[in-house]
Formats: C-alpha cells, structure tokens, sequence
C-alpha cells in the first residue's frame, strides 16, 4: 500500500559554487487528486467540482468533506477514489466485520476521536479501518512502535463496528459520567422513606396535640413560599421585559448581519442531537424539519439517538434514505433507560464544537443555527449556553393546549430571560438548547439518572462558573393535550426538580460556596420553592373559603382584617399570574389566546396533582422516565382559522409556525 508523503526526486550537485537552497516538496495532501479522479471515474461532472471547490475554499472544508455532505458524491465513491489515489484497500465493515480480539488496540473513545478501528492483523502489522485519512498520523502515533497499514470504510459502517465492538463499555461509562457529588445516581428510596417518615412524623405528632397551631403553622409556611415564589415572578418579569427588548433589537441586528454574502468566517461545525423512542409516526416528519434549517451542509452533524430495543423508530428511520449530514446511533440497553443517558452515549461521537438538543416533535425556525453561532462567536467564553424559546404548533387544539401555550409564553419569553437577567440559576428546557462542547465535557455531560436532566445541567453549568443566556429564536414543538398524560409528564418535571434541589442540598456548603448567596438563595425559592409550593398549594387555597364565609378550621383565629388581607392577597396573586401571561403574548400568533387566560385557574391547580405523583415515583421508580407520546397532533388537528390568521402576519415566528405545520403534513 502507498504511503501519504511522495518522496522528492534525488538531485546532483553539479557546482560547488553556492546556490538558495530550494523548498522541500511539499506533502502531497490527500485531497489533490481527489476531484480528477472522480471525474475520471464518472461519479462527478467538472462543472460540479469547479462549483464544489469553490465552496470547499470559501467555507474552509475539505472537498471530500463538501462534496459528501452536500449530497453531489456518495461517500463510497470518494473512499474508492482516495483507495485509487492512494493504493489502499476498500473494505466493507458490514459483510466482513473487524476482529474483535484486536479491540483492545484503543479505546472506544480514541476509535470514536479517530473515526477507526482494528480491523486485521498481518504479518505484525496492524490493519486500521478508517474513513478519514486526516487520523492517519495521530494512529501512527498512538499505535507505535507497532507497524499500521490503513484500508477505508464508510463512516457509517465504522460507527456501527464501533457500537459492536465498544458499545457495552461506552454505555457504562455514558451512565456514570456526571461527577458523584452532583448526580443523583446515588439516591436512595430507603433513605427518602426514612426522612419522609420522619418529616411526617415531626407534623402528625404536633398536629395531634395541638391541631389548630399545627395548621397555622403550616398554612404560615405555605404562605411563606407563595409570597417567595410571587415576589421572585414579579421580579424576574421586571427584568425579562427589559431582556425581551434587548432580544428583539439582538435579533434584528443579528438579521442585519446575516444578510452579506459571504462570511467574516467559517462557521462553526453544529452537532444537533435528537434522542428518539418510538416516534414511528414522527420519524420523517422530524427529518423534513431539520432539513429546512439554513446550515452549510458541510458544518452540520445530526445524530439520531435510538435505543437498541426500539425497533420502531429503528424501521421507521430505516424506511427512508439520511441524507449524508445525518446518521443514526444506536444506544445498547441498560439502566436507566432515560434521556441523558441517550445524551451520553452519542456525546462522544459529535464532532461539532457547538452541541444543540432537539425533541422528536420539534420544528425550528430555519435561521435558527445561524443565530446561535453568532452569538456564539460574539460572546466571550464563560457564555456556556443558549436557551432558545419554545411555542406550540396545536396551541388551539383544546383548553389544556392553549393554557399549555399561555404558561410556555410566560416561562421562555418573560421569566426565564428575567431570571437570567437577575443573574440566578437558568433552568434549562429540554430542547432548542445550544452548549458548547468544551464547557459541557467540563461539567461532565448529563447526570444519566435525573429525570429533568436540562434543569440539572443549568445547574452544574452554574456551578463550575459558566454562564447561560436566552436568544430570541423559536421551535414549535407538540403540546400535551390531554389530562392523564400532561399529569404524568409535569409529574416527572416535578419529580426532577425535587431529586435536583434535595442532590445539590447534601453539601449545602459547597453549594453555597460554588453559587454564592443570591443565587444559592434563588436556587431554593426556584427548586425547592416550586416543589414545596405546588404541594402546600391546597392549604393555601382552602384559606379562600374563609373570605367566602364557608366553613374553615382556622376560621375562628382569622378576623376581618385578615380576611381582607386574604381577599386582596389573592386578588394580587391572580392580578400578576394573569398580567405575566397578558404580557409574553406581545407575539401576534399568541395574541388570541389572552381570551383564555381565566382558564389558567383551573389548569395551575393541575400541579399540585402531578406533585402527588411525583412523590409517588421518587419512592418507587426514582429513575423512571415517563414517555410523552407524540405525533398525535399534526397539521391536520390544528385550528384552521388560527393558522391562517398567524399566515398573513408579518413576523418570523408566524411565518415559522406555518412553515412548521405545512411539513407536518
């Protein structure tokens, strides 16, 4: 087999009078040579190759990488031409897999980094299979002083020769790689048991002889977190109105910038990873809606995360043809069967310096990586993480839907940019997340077991000094619609949230000291406040019985004066919850929806159910992840009116959504 260097021609010295030295020959790199031959060999016309090598220098990628990428070569075309060029062996992983005794030669993760695998051994040298002729010096060097001979394979044929010969251990390391101290993989039911035991045991055994102060002790603490919670909604409202103005003078600015030709430079490769779980019906929905994203192709690496026991999405996928700036990975079972242990295994395998999250139901605005990469080259390093905003494209299918719409308005355009602002902890969403991949291998990736593992991150992310911001971009993704399933899903948010707050609280001083006061403060009013606050809710609700002249338990030590108190408390309490929603519907599809605000009354309360059910699961499945089905909801089940009304409006995010509903269908 060849080598890569062309060796220089020997010359005579025919003068000993003194002559300049001439340059060594430069290395022949491997890509000279690539688009001749594939001209040559009919795979590529030369008009193509001249508007490919064009691309190839203005966006600094290499041509193989353009030409394969964009879809104008099949890979194994440009494998075979390199192996031409080259002298080298074209093997075929899938017909003739590699020896697995000669795995232990690496690492999952070197094989991973390297893009190669053990292949053969021959007369003492070792045969690498590879599909990227740049790892050819790093192998040489890893593997001395053992000789390497390089034959070419299909990267997907090497990612799956990976997964058979590395996937148990990379699955093990995937669920145990975020720091002990900050994950909740050594929870305890038996010591939740102990300690709500001994909690209720504190409460019941006052409440037996001394009842009516029990209760208004209780109520008093409920009172307590509600005031808390009130005073922190307010707060971060004043400030998201003021972040909202400067997201949208961003947005436009950013706008602005995009509309030159030709980049200041290159942009950064995106990794979008998308966990999937038996999405049969979402599958090419999904990949019709990634396609649409305005990315270079050669800069884009979409990694479908399926689990090996999920051979629906598995044939569903396996029904259509990935384009080549997509590819699918295969999770191998184990426990537990959540989210970021999906996250974790496929981490290794991005090749993007930019890693973004998507959900299975998920429609992005198709500016939307052109947006995160600015702002990603604008702002300095410590800014770890972009929160984009979430809406839903079935917000009219029923009430739950639209109050669903009313809270995400609320939570992603006014509170969640206010906190923010505020400087405290960023809970994280689930999707349309964008994290540098530097600062996410430094915390550690997901913690595998939590079951709100976005909160969680924010969190760790806050921890080790980085910072988190929200930029005025838009998915449209599937609300849940119907009662039980909504429960069970805010059940598992819930139940996140509780093991997060009740992790990071075993070493309160660390906590303390990594955070510091105020957002140590602001952590328990954001974590611990929302689960005490949603349980404790009833108490404070039935207080509204007093002013009604119902019957109440602490109705005799309440007097008019603190019935007053408790009629306007209320009042104010739903004058901010019901102004906070006014306000986050500024956007025109949104504007419709302020007609269902009162129903809010009834949807909020649903909490407190799903607070009862995540209690439940914390003592018998901890790390059980509650599915929420998808797909139910396209554009056939959308209110018609409501999408031509948001059609003719002039904004990005209407015009967005309708683009979003068309490819539903």
């Amino acid at each position: 087999m060849g080598g890569l260097v062309r060796p220089g021609r020997a010359r005579t010295q025919l003068s000993t009078a003194p002559r300049m030295q001439e340059p060594a020959p430069r290395p022949r790199d491997p890509e000279d040579d690539l688009g001749e031959r594939l001209c040559m060999s009919g795979s590529l016309d030369p008009d193509t190759l001249i508007r490919a090598e064009a691309l190839a220098r203005s966006s600094m990628s290499p041509l193989s990488t353009v030409l394969i990428q964009h879809g104008l070569v099949e890979e194994r075309d440009v494998l075979a031409a390199r192996a031409t060029c080259d002298g080298r062996e074209l093997c075929d992983l899938d017909t003739d897999p590699p020896d697995p005794v000669l795995a232990d030669r690496m690492s999952g993760e070197a094989a991973i980094a390297l893009g190669a695998v053990p292949y053969r051994e021959i007369g003492g040298a070792l045969v690498i299979a590879t599909h990227r002729t740049d790892s050819f010096a790093p192998l040489r060097q890893a593997l001395a002083p053992q000789p390497v001979i390089f034959a070419l394979a299909p990267r997907d044929q090497i990612d799956r020769a990976i997964g058979e010969l590395y996937g148990d251990a990379l699955a093990r390391k995937a669920e145990t790689r975020a720091p002990i101290h900050a994950s909740c993989r050594v929870w305890s039911a038996r010591d939740f048991v102990r300690l709500t035991g001994g909690a209720l045991t504190l409460a019941l055994l006052p409440m037996v002889i001394w009842p009516m102060a029990t209760l208004a002790v209780l109520i008093a603490l409920a009172g307590a977190v509600y005031v808390a919670n009130m005073a922190l909604k307010i707060a971060a409202v004043a400030y998201g109105l003021r972040a909202q103005r400067d997201h949208e003078a961003a947005a436009t600015t950013d706008r602005v910038s995009r509309s030159g030709t030709i980049p200041l430079h290159p942009d950064p490769t995106i990794t979008i990873l998308v966990p999937l779980f038996e999405e049969r019906e979402i599958a090419g929905a999904l990949l019709d809606r990634i396609s649409r994203l305005d990315y270079p192709r050669d800069r884009l690496d979409v990694i479908f995360i399926l689990e090996a026991c999920d051979t629906t999405t598995q044939e569903a996928l396996a029904a259509g043809t990935l384009p080549h700036w997509a590819r699918a990975i295969i999770v191998p079972d184990g426990q537990p069967r959540t989210k970021p242990r999906a996250l974790n295994y496929a981490l290794p395998f991005a090749r993007g310096t930019v890693i973004g999250i998507y959900d299975a139901e998920d429609c992005p605005e198709p500016d939307q990586l052109l947006a995160v990469t600015r702002r990603f080259a604008a702002a300095p390093p410590e800014l770890a993480c972009l929160q984009g905003q979430l809406d839903y494209y079935n917000a009219t299918h029923n009430w739950i839907s639209r109050c669903f719409t009313l809270e995400y308005a609320s939570w992603f355009r006014l509170l969640l940019p206010g906190v923010a602002r505020l400087g405290l902890i960023v809970p994280l969403g689930g999707t349309t997340l964008f994290l540098r991949k530097k600062a996410l291998l430094d915390v550690g990736g997901w913690d595998a077991h939590n079951v709100t593992e976005d909160a969680e991150l924010g969190l760790r992310l806050a921890r080790a000094g980085y910072r988190t911001d929200l930029i005025a971009t838009t998915t449209f993704e599937e609300a849940n619609s119907e009662l039980w399933p909504w429960i069970k899903q805010r059940s598992r948010w819930l139940k996140g949230y509780a093991i997060t707050w009740a992790t990071a609280m075993r070493q309160p001083r660390r906590l303390l000291r990594e955070l510091g006061w105020k957002r140590f403060l602001g952590l328990q009013v954001q974590l611990g406040g929302t689960v005490i606050g949603f349980l404790t809710a009833p108490l404070i609700w039935s207080l509204a019985a007093i002013p009604l002249g119902l019957w109440h338990p602490l109705a005799p030590w309440i007097g008019p004066v603190a019935g007053q108190v408790l009629v306007w408390g209320f009042a104010a309490s739903l004058a901010v919850t019901l102004s906070v929603a006014w306000l986050a519907c500024r956007a025109p599809h949104l504007r419709a929806l302020r007609w269902w605000l009162p129903a809010l009354t009834l949807y909020f309360p649903l909490a407190s159910a799903a607070m009862v059910v995540a209690l439940s699961d914390l003592l018998w499945r901890p790390f059980h992840w509650v599915k929420t089905a998808h797909g139910h909801y396209s554009a056939r089940n959308v209110d018609k009116s409501a999408v031509s009304a948001e059609a003719s409006s002039l904004s990005r995010t209407s015009k967005a959504r309708d683009r979003c509903e068309t490819s539903s269908e």
